[in-house]
């Protein structure tokens, strides 16, 4: 690749190494100089850019990540689009991530354009939690490194997630006269919310005295009623291979494998199995809910991974997890992205499905509740692609109409209704509406005019992948054949001036203060200029 600043007029068919402002928009960066950028640049004076020439050979920076990121792929990953050289890997079930850390490091040598990053081995992941990002370096990959890159990646496995086995799991409490009922609540309160998280079901819970021969006849029964996971709490500590709970697992036919842990909290904790049915005295942490070892343990134990003396010595490292935090308690799962899991990759971004309005061009009647050919009234095929984006959550506003457009869409349970008292006052109003009904914790909204239904759900997919605040993408705006369309993803910043916008002129308004952070994202799609706010347009609507 050649690089370099040179005068403008040996710039044409160059692309354009940084953002330039014109008169009336921004040139990103990655851009073709062709002959409609040149006259931009000419006409905003400039003399002089910086650009970048792709050599014989040389793979396109989004080609380049298109074709790593699909070569990256395993059973239960998928992959989004390339935007502007990136593609994100995202895992398509729940389970544990797992990576060759050798073959990922050799992969980021290969070349400097080349990068790829990883959530950590072993991390807690659920379906569509991003779990990498390949990003290719602007502007190219070379054609050596393209096949050093792609021989690389086809030796191994870089990534994968391995599923979570729906196991059925047995515990069993033991009891001394002194332990307090409450120690055994919250013992089976913890471990069912832990079991649970994985995807398992927890048996009734039995309970015996603090001797081998009942234990051992609880770890028969358990087995008997299904058991792929029997966990055994002691009213006591473990403190040996010989103590009470491991005599009982060797009593009903198993083995003690391993004892002790260099994980802390977790330490006492010993490791066997009967048969092909893993067997595990809990160490008192477990009574917890706060992270500790067994929760190591029994990531590896649902996603089948091997949990023997080399697995255990290996924890030791990153081991010590005391006062941390890094992922929630079961009892906050309902309110987390999932138990076991680190936070979710990406911010929530939300859908607001804009069917306040008056339909003053449609004439008497409402064009959102028209009937599409198929009978289903526009506002609810507009819905069904909203819904099937991955926003969440997604919010409808009404005005005019209110109660015909709940009732088009009776029975749809993953919206939430916002009544935009002021709708009269135009399509300000109805946004306003909905932007003030957001969480504090929403990144962006995803703003869908309700008489636009062609807008395919994988359309919208594609706008809200491409909004990276990081990277300046705070705006995204979709363009077909070089018309901007919608709908328009506005990021959080942007909240406090869309609740200020008066009349019906929407949010363009805001649009020119802020190019610097609009990304116009190219869909192959006419739907989304295609909107049916006339009698005449809804003629035209066969599909």
């Amino acid at each position: 690749m050649i690089f370099g600043r040179v005068p403008l007029a040996r710039a044409r068919g160059g692309i354009l190494a940084h953002n330039l402002q014109t008169r009336d928009r921004v040139l990103r960066k990655g851009a073709l100089i062709d002959a409609y950028a040149y006259a931009l640049l000419a006409d905003a004076g400039y003399e002089e850019v910086t650009i970048a020439r792709l050599e014989p050979g040389d793979t396109p920076e989004g080609e380049a990540a298109t074709l790593l990121g699909e070569a990256l792929l395993r059973p239960h990953l998928t992959r989004s689009p390339d935007v502007h050289g990136r593609v994100n890997l995202f895992a398509a079930t729940s389970g544990l991530l797992r990576l060759d850390t050798a073959l990922i490091q050799n992969l980021n040598l290969v070349d400097e354009a080349i990068t790829l990053a990883t959530l950590a081995d072993y991390s807690v992941v659920e379906a569509g939690d991003m779990v990498a990002t390949l990003k290719i370096i602007p502007f190219a990959v070379g054609a050596a490194a393209m096949e050093a890159a792609r021989r690389l990646i086809a030796e191994g496995t870089p990534l994968g997630v391995r599923p979570f086995a729906p196991l059925t799991v047995g515990l069993i409490l033991s009891t001394l006269p002194q332990l307090k009922p409450a120690a055994l609540t919250h013992t089976i309160e913890a471990t069912a919310a832990r079991v649970e998280a994985h995807g398992g079901t927890l048996l009734a819970p039995l309970t015996t005295p603090h001797e081998a021969a009942p234990l051992t006849a609880a770890i028969h029964a358990l087995r008997d009623a299904g058991a792929g996971l029997v966990l055994i709490s002691g009213a006591s500590a473990v403190t040996d291979r010989l103590d009470v709970a491991p005599r009982a697992i060797v009593a009903a036919g198993g083995e003690i494998t391993h004892f002790g842990m260099p994980v802390d909290p977790g330490n006492l904790i010993c490791f066997g199995h009967i048969g092909g049915t893993p067997a595990i005295v809990l160490p008192g942490c477990a009574r917890s809910p706060k992270l500790n070892g067994i929760d190591w343990v029994l990531d590896r134990i649902f996603a089948s991974e091997p949990i023997g003396p080399a697995e255990i010595a290996a924890m030791g490292a990153g081991g010590l997890l005391k006062e941390m935090e890094s992922r929630p308690a079961p009892r906050a799962a309902a309110e987390a992205p999932g138990y076991g899991a680190a936070p979710r990759a990406r911010t929530p971004i939300a859908a607001i499905v804009l069917a306040a309005g008056r339909s003053t061009r449609m004439g008497p009647l409402n064009k959102l509740l028209a009937r599409l050919p198929d009978g289903q009234a526009m506002v609810a095929r507009t819905l069904a692609n909203v819904t099937a984006s991955g926003a969440h959550p997604v919010l409808v506003v009404t005005g005019h109409e209110e109660e015909a457009i709940r009732q088009a869409l009776a029975g749809e349970s993953r919206i939430r209704f916002v009544h935009a008292e002021t709708f009269a006052d135009g399509m300000s109003a109805s946004l306003q509406a909905g932007i003030a009904a957001l969480a504090g914790e929403i990144g962006g909204a995803l703003i869908c005019l309700g008489d636009m239904p062609l807008v395919p759900p994988a359309v919208l997919r594609e706008i809200i992948a491409a909004w990276d605040p990081d990277e300046g993408r705070e705006i995204v705006i979709p363009i077909h054949d070089g018309q901007r369309g919608n709908p328009v993803l506005w990021g959080r910043r942007f909240f406090p001036e869309l609740l200020n916008l008066q009349g019906d002129a929407g949010a363009r308004q805001i649009l020119h203060h802020h190019m610097e952070f609009v990304f116009e994202l190219p869909v192959a799609s006419d739907s989304v200029l295609r909107d049916f706010d006339t009698a005449e347009a809804l003629a035209t609507l066969s599909t």
